[in-house]
């Protein structure tokens, strides 16, 4: 189980074969790393898993592999085009996920990973950003000097919000505890990848960064940033893992406005609890939950709902159909955010 959606294990992965496994999308969320937060967003499952596998079904048209094998209704694998109703579960291939170890002086060691030869989950996370903002961890790194203007083709810290001329792929850890960026080479190094290998997964990740913002694009909607996971397969080719294009995954805003789960984001940097976790973090990164003294107080009821409005949206409009009736524009939704953040 994971902070937002469960997984079924109908076939478990080995080192000469994938498995096979299912995601059951939930109406649970994550912010903050926090994990399960304390209210559950209505049809967010639903409309998590729809619009997940139109990407996946994008980028198979692309001939982009990934591990989507189809929606699941009355235990049959099918299409988005030949279901009726929306549906929380996907059917995947599995693989291989291989934690690192914690050595005595508190380090992750992954030497493991050069030795292995395929069916394993890359411990990466890779993040594309298309534009800088004050919000963004990006800018606070900018801030304390741990990046600097030119990584993104800048002279100077920008004062305002900015579009970058290139997209800047931004990679961290993905199974310690708390992902902590990396550089390029300390990618490589930790993941065993070869420089072709890294370079293969920079330029597949701008190519769906690519996509995602094409289609988006059609509903008047900005991509900000994401994030991708990849695998190896048996014969070391490049998988796209995890889920791509949803609002879980990217940030994407309308005129300044933001879209999904960045919206409790930003409110909830507003609490008593955000300041709490923050402090936590900043006196042990890798044990702060258990310093963290405040819970998370509930979203107001009509914060709540309008969050789940807008995920039912997104799913019919980047779709084009209609999965959940009754459901005002997106872009009628989005006008009644600023009052809550």
């Amino acid at each position: 189980m994971g902070s937002v959606k469960d997984l079924i294990i109908l076939e478990s992965p080995t080192k000469e074969k994938a498995g096979r496994g299912r995601f059951v999308f939930s109406d649970r969320y994550s912010v903050f790393d926090w994990g399960e937060m304390p209210d559950h967003i209505d049809n967010k499952g639903l409309a998590l898993c729809i619009a997940a596998a139109y990407f996946f079904e994008k980028l198979q048209e692309k001939n982009i592999s990934t591990h989507y094998l189809g929606l699941i209704e009355e235990d049959k694998v099918k299409k988005l085009s030949e279901i009726k109703k929306p549906l929380p579960i996907l059917e995947t291939k599995l693989f291989r996920v291989l934690h690192p170890n914690l050595s005595s002086n508190n380090k992750y060691e992954y030497d493991f990973y050069k030795q292995l030869k395929g069916n394993y989950l890359i411990p990466l996370e890779v993040i594309y950003r298309n534009s800088l903002t004050k919000e963004s961890s990006a800018y606070k790194r900018l801030q304390n000097g741990s990046l600097h203007p030119a990584d993104f083709g800048l002279t100077t810290i920008p004062e305002n919000d900015i579009d970058l001329k290139q997209a800047y792929l931004d990679v961290s850890t993905k199974l310690e505890p708390t992902d902590r960026y990396i550089t390029w080479e300390d990618a490589r190094e930790i993941a065993g990848l070869s420089v072709e290998k890294a370079d293969e997964i920079k330029k597949l990740a701008l190519t769906i960064n690519q996509i995602i913002t094409q289609e988006v694009e059609k509903l008047g909607l900005k991509n900000e940033d994401g994030k991708f996971e990849f695998a190896l397969d048996d014969k070391q080719n490049i998988v796209l893992v995890d889920v791509l294009g949803t609002l879980d995954e990217c940030r994407f805003t309308f005129k300044g406005i933001p879209i999904s789960k960045e919206i409790a984001r930003l409110y909830y940097r507003k609490s008593h609890w955000y300041k709490d976790l923050s402090a936590a973090k900043g006196k042990d990164f890798q044990n702060w939950k258990k310093l963290v003294t405040i819970q998370p107080e509930s979203l107001p009821v009509p914060l709540k709902n309008l969050i789940s409005n807008i995920y039912c949206a997104f799913a019919n409009e980047i779709t084009g159909r209609e999965w959940f009736k009754g459901i005002p524009e997106l872009k009628e939704l989005l006008q009644a955010i600023p009052e809550f953040i």
